[in-house]
């Protein structure tokens, strides 16, 4: 099989171009568990799919590093945004299907000439639960975000699965973002379900994040956009803050290369 590895601030992915043969399927779930095994397989933190889809430019279908199908991944739909220009199914701009419905994705030269930087159009928020410091969302993927000082000292892995493994949310899991504020925007940490470990970045986490600085920061602001530092690299998030309390028009935006390619037996 022949794959292609990409990452997003250290956010990687297999990426499969499935659209004239399939060589997996849902039911794969150890295959694609093994072909993200960092140390028996290529190594990632999640498997994509590029698939034909009659509606839109393909289809996006992402994959846990556990190996089963999951919600949304936004820099894995920024890294496969990437993959679909390098194949020449897109040039600049691009609409995709994924698990949670449509996307668009802007590939934007200005910024980086090779077409490195994607900005990729995130489903509107419409509901965030807030106690105090702590935020509970959906961006695609649910988040727990909760905003505390000094994340850097923090035992992700522990702070994560005492998270997700609670009693509220054991049976379906939940991705768990430490962050912080600083002058020039926030810093987050996150762990994520289905890799359950802490990843370098978490596109949805970010998003997430973001969203919920608004509301713990009280901004007024109807158009705002937030730099955020992640472990892998900087990204940023724009959005429209309405006055309902519903957010639209989320944009994601970072860096997504290609690593290398190979084929593998699988």
């Amino acid at each position: 099989m022949k794959f292609w590895k990409y990452q997003g601030a250290g956010n990687d992915f297999i990426m499969v171009d499935q659209r004239e043969k399939q060589g997996l399927t849902r039911a794969d779930t150890e295959t694609i568990e093994r072909l993200c095994d960092r140390r028996f397989g290529i190594g990632a933190d999640g498997l994509i799919l590029l698939q034909n889809h009659a509606e839109y430019d393909f289809e996006m279908v992402y994959f846990n590093a556990d190996g089963r199908e999951s919600s949304m991944c936004g820099n894995g739909g920024r890294c496969i945004a990437a993959f679909a220009q390098h194949l020449g199914i897109i040039s600049d701009y691009g609409r995709f299907m994924a698990i949670d419905g449509e996307h668009e994705a802007k590939i934007i030269r200005s910024i980086a000439p090779k077409g490195e930087w994607v900005e990729l159009k995130m489903i509107e928020v419409r509901k965030v639960e807030q106690d105090g410091n702590t935020f509970l969302l959906n961006t695609g993927s649910p988040h727990y975000v909760r905003f505390e000082t000094r994340i850097d000292d923090k035992n992700m892995v522990q702070e994560g699965r005492a998270v997700r493994y609670s009693e509220r949310f054991a049976a379906n899991g939940i991705n768990v973002n430490l962050v912080s504020l600083d002058d020039t925007g926030l810093n987050i940490r996150t762990y994520e379900r289905g890799v359950e470990d802490e990843t370098l970045a978490c596109g949805t986490g970010v998003t997430a994040a973001a969203i919920a600085s608004s509301l713990y920061r009280n901004q007024n602001e109807t158009d705002v956009e937030v730099p955020v530092k992640a472990a892998g690299g900087n990204l940023s998030v724009r959005f429209k803050r309405q006055a309902d309390g519903t957010f639209s028009d989320i944009w994601l935006c970072g860096p997504a290369q290609q690593v290398f390619e190979g084929e593998i037996d699988i």
